[in-house]
C-alpha cells in the first residue's frame, strides 16, 4: 500500500486513541452483527432527510418547468442547468462530508465557534465555487459549439455562471455548517444527513440563483463594454483565487490541489448531462411531468450516491472498512441499506412528480407509468453506481488521496449523466417514444 497522506495518518491515530470510547458509528458497525438492527437506525434517518431532499427537489423541478421563458430567451441556459446544479452539490457535498468525517473523529467541536479547520474549508469551497463556475461556463460554451447546439455568448456563460455560484454560496456556506454541526449535536450521523440535505438545498438554490444572475445580467446585458469587462474582471478574480489556493501550504491548500481536477470531470459530465437534456428537449417539453421529474430523479440519485459515498469515507478513515478490491462485511452491509433506500424511494418521487403536475393543471403521464420509469432508471442507475463509488472510494484512499475531497463530486457527477440517460431510455420504453 502507498504511502498515506499526513492528514489520514493523523486521523487513523486519533481513531486508535478513541477506540474505547462508545460512538455511534462504531457500534453500528462493529457491535451490531445483525443487519436488520444495524441498517434499522442509518435508513430512517437517510430516508427522512431524502423525503426532506425530495421536497427541494420537486421544487427545483417545478421551477425548471416554469423557466421555459428563459431557456428560450438565453439559448444554451439548459445545458448549463445540471453542471451548476451538479457543481453546488459536488463543493458543498463534499464541505459536509468534510465536516461529518472532522466532527466523528474529534477534529472538530460540535458547535458553532471560530476554528481553524472550519475556516479553511470555507476558503476552500468558495475558491473552488469561483473557480469551477468560471471553467463551468467556458465547457458548456464549447460543447454548444461542439454539438452545434444554440447558446449565448461566452460573456454571458460566465457571467451567469459566476454569478449563481456567488448567491448559492451566501446560503450554502452557513446552511452547510448548521446542518452538520446540528445533526452532530443531537446524536444522528451526519454522513446520513448531511449529504443529502446538502445536495438537495443545492439543487433548490441553484435554479433561482441561476434566475437571479440572468436578471442581474438583464439589466446591463446591452451595455456590451460593461458587460465583457465585468465577465474578464470574473475571471481574473478566479484565477488569483486558484493560484492562492494551490501555493497553500495548508488544508486550503490540500483540498484545492485534490478537488480541482475531479471538479473539472465533474464539471465536464455536468454539461454532457445538460447537452442530453437539450437534445431531448422535445420529449420532455411534450411530457412537462417528466421535466419536473428530471432534477427530482437525479438529485434524489445523487443523494443515494453522497451518502454511500460519505460513509464509506467515513469508514475508510475510521479503519472500518478494508481499501481492498473486494467489498468486505462493513462495506456490502452499506450497499444493502443503499438499496433498501432505493427501492423505497424511486416508485414514491416518480409519483410525487405526476401529482404535482396535475396539481398545477399540467398533463401527467400517468402514476403507473411515472413511478414505473422511476424505478426502473433508479435500480439500473443505483446498481451501477454501488461499484462505481466503491472503486473510487477505495482506489483514492489507496493513493494517499482523501476520499471526502474525491468520492461525492466525481461520483454525484458520474450520477448525474448516467441517471439522465437512464430516465430518458426508461420514459422511451414506458411511453413507447422512438425519437428523441
Amino acid at each position: 500500500m502507498k504511502k498515506i497522506s499526513l492528514l489520514m495518518k493523523i486521523r487513523q491515530s486519533i481513531t486508535n486513541l478513541t477506540k474505547s470510547t462508545p460512538h455511534f458509528i462504531n457500534q453500528n458497525v462493529i457491535k451490531d452483527n445483525n443487519f436488520f438492527k444495524f441498517s434499522y437506525s442509518i435508513i430512517k434517518q437517510s430516508l427522512l432527510a431524502l423525503i426532506i431532499c425530495a421536497i427541494g427537489d420537486l421544487c427545483a423541478g417545478l421551477i425548471l418547468g416554469n423557466m421555459t421563458s428563459y431557456l428560450a430567451a438565453w439559448p444554451g441556459l439548459l445545458t448549463l442547468v445540471p453542471g451548476a446544479i451538479g457543481m453546488r452539490g459536488n463543493i458543498f457535498g463534499s464541505f459536509g462530508s468534510r465536516l461529518g468525517t472532522d466532527l466523528n473523529i474529534g477534529m472538530l467541536p460540535p458547535k458553532i465557534e471560530k476554528s481553524k479547520i472550519l475556516s479553511q474549508n470555507i476558503i476552500s469551497s468558495m475558491i473552488l465555487t469561483m473557480t469551477l463556475s468560471i471553467c463551468l461556463a467556458f465547457i458548456t460554451k464549447i460543447l454548444c459549439v461542439i454539438f452545434n447546439l444554440p447558446s449565448m455568448s461566452i460573456f454571458d456563460f460566465i457571467l451567469i455562471s459566476f454569478f449563481a455560484g456567488l448567491i448559492s454560496s451566501v446560503i450554502m456556506l452557513p446552511l452547510s455548517m448548521l446542518i452538520s454541526l446540528k445533526s452532530f449535536q443531537h446524536g444522528w450521523d451526519p454522513d446520513n444527513i448531511t449529504t443529502p440535505l446538502i445536495a438537495a438545498f443545492g439543487d433548490l438554490f441553484t435554479l433561482p440563483s441561476i434566475i437571479l444572475s440572468v436578471l442581474l445580467l438583464s439589466s446591463f446585458h446591452n451595455i456590451t463594454v460593461l458587460r465583457n469587462i465585468i465577465a474578464i474582471l470574473a475571471v481574473i478574480i478566479a484565477i488569483i483565487g486558484i493560484c492562492y489556493g494551490f501555493k497553500s501550504n495548508d488544508k486550503v491548500g490540500t483540498i484545492v490541489k485534490q478537488s480541482t481536477p475531479v471538479l473539472f470531470i465533474c464539471s465536464i459530465l455536468g454539461s454532457i448531462s445538460g447537452g442530453i437534456l437539450n437534445s431531448s428537449a422535445e420529449t420532455l417539453l411534450s411530457n412537462p411531468s417528466l421535466l419536473t421529474l428530471v432534477p427530482l430523479f437525479s438529485g434524489e440519485s445523487g443523494n443515494l450516491v453522497s451518502i454511500l459515498g460519505a460513509r464509506l469515507s467515513s469508514g475508510l478513515h475510521l479503519g472500518l472498512i478494508e481499501p481492498s478490491r473486494k467489498p468486505g462485511a462493513n462495506a456490502l452491509k452499506n450497499f444493502g441499506i443503499i438499496l433498501i433506500l432505493a427501492i423505497i424511494i424511486y416508485p414514491v418521487i416518480g409519483i410525487l412528480a405526476d401529482s404535482s403536475s396535475l396539481i398545477l393543471g399540467i398533463n401527467g403521464v400517468g402514476f403507473l407509468n411515472i413511478a414505473t420509469i422511476s424505478f426502473l432508471a433508479g435500480m439500473a442507475m443505483i446498481f451501477i453506481m454501488i461499484a462505481v463509488v466503491f472503486n473510487i472510494s477505495t482506489i483514492s484512499y489507496r493513493k494517499g488521496l482523501d476520499p471526502d475531497n474525491i468520492v461525492i463530486p466525481l461520483s454525484t457527477s458520474i450520477t448525474d449523466s448516467i441517471s439522465t440517460l437512464m430516465l430518458i431510455v426508461a420514459s422511451m420504453l414506458i411511453l413507447g417514444l422512438f425519437t428523441i
